[in-house]
């Protein structure tokens, strides 16, 4: 009965435990606090300005002063045409996106894995990594410069064989092409890092079974590499999908131009106008927040699909 009452209890054994590793690893706790102070203060802080969507906002009351007005700005943001419209955008182009963006670093990563020759593996890795460093009004300059209808690169190469210049930024079509091709490059190279480092944690000995059972690269690359990257590429996934309403700033308002404003204008573009340029602070406020809940359903909706067919999920 001694021995027994000097045993200590199942709660304080787990206290005990935690303890143990707080003292053990305490500076990897450390490190944590400058990250969490940063989602707090610029994350989750912010949040308390979603409240502006339903009020009749003004400047100079600030949000503790404004008047509430109820679920009014949402009413007057759903009744507008354009609103309609910058959301059919904002969905079609990162559809687009996701359809034709979203497998280029998982291919790149795949070919860079195959390399053998690993100056040339580093060489290419620094090559595609480059176009993320870029600023997007530098590469706007550089796609005026490369595809104008006049005086651009493609289309004087094009008139030097006499084909006629083609409209690249001016007719929609073409456009959506071209924003698109200029997403892939600016994005795609640095995609590759998460795939690269998913694909260091693929056991080798699979490989060397592989090797043995007279397995090419290809039939390796299908049986072995990508099931090993999969969760990784169900989780990045599922990330994409919450961002299928949130759209850069950047890149749609540098490469648009009135020619293509009912393709290239989105949600994005639309709450800079209204809020900063109109100073409709209310209205812009409600549709970034109508743009969250949004994102915030796809991403639930991703994560329950990915757990139906048996994948990890978020959580």
């Amino acid at each position: 009965m001694t021995t027994q009452s000097k045993l200590p209890s199942l709660p304080e054994a787990v206290r005990h435990r935690k303890a143990m590793w707080f003292r053990k690893d305490f500076q990897l706790y450390l490190l944590l606090v400058l990250p969490i102070i940063y989602f707090i203060v610029f994350k989750y802080v912010p949040m308390y300005g979603a409240a502006i969507a339903f009020q009749d906002y003004s400047i100079f009351q600030g949000v503790t002063g404004s008047k509430w007005i109820g679920f009014d700005n949402f009413r007057e943001l759903f009744a507008m045409s354009q609103f309609y419209t910058v959301v059919r955008n904002t969905l079609v182009l990162n559809f687009l996106d996701l359809v034709f963006s979203f497998p280029a670093p998982i291919i790149l990563a795949l070919l860079l894995h195959e390399l053998r020759v690993m100056w040339y593996k580093k060489l290419a890795q620094t090559i595609l990594y480059l176009p993320h460093f870029i600023s997007w009004i530098i590469i706007g300059g550089l796609v005026y410069q490369m595809f104008a209808t006049k005086g651009g690169l493609v289309n004087n190469m094009l008139n030097l064989v006499g084909i006629p210049a083609i409209p690249f930024l001016t007719e929609k079509m073409n456009w959506v092409l071209v924003y698109l091709g200029t997403g892939i490059w600016q994005s795609a190279g640095w995609g590759t890092i998460i795939y690269l480092a998913a694909l260091t944690g693929i056991n080798k000995e699979l490989y060397e079974a592989a090797d043995v059972d007279g397995a090419g690269r290809l039939k390796k690359m299908w049986h072995i590499t990508v099931p090993g990257i999969r969760p990784t590429i169900v989780v990045m996934l599922i990330m994409q999908l919450g961002h299928i309403m949130t759209i850069g700033f950047e890149r749609p308002f540098v490469m648009s131009n009135p020619l293509v404003m009912d393709y290239a204008e989105v949600i994005s573009t639309f709450v800079y106008k209204a809020g900063l340029q109109s100073a409709q602070f209310s209205l812009a406020t409600a549709m970034g927040l109508f743009q969250a809940l949004v994102g915030l359903i796809f991403v639930v909706l991703g994560n329950t699909i990915a757990k139906r067919f048996g994948e990890q999920g978020l959580w």
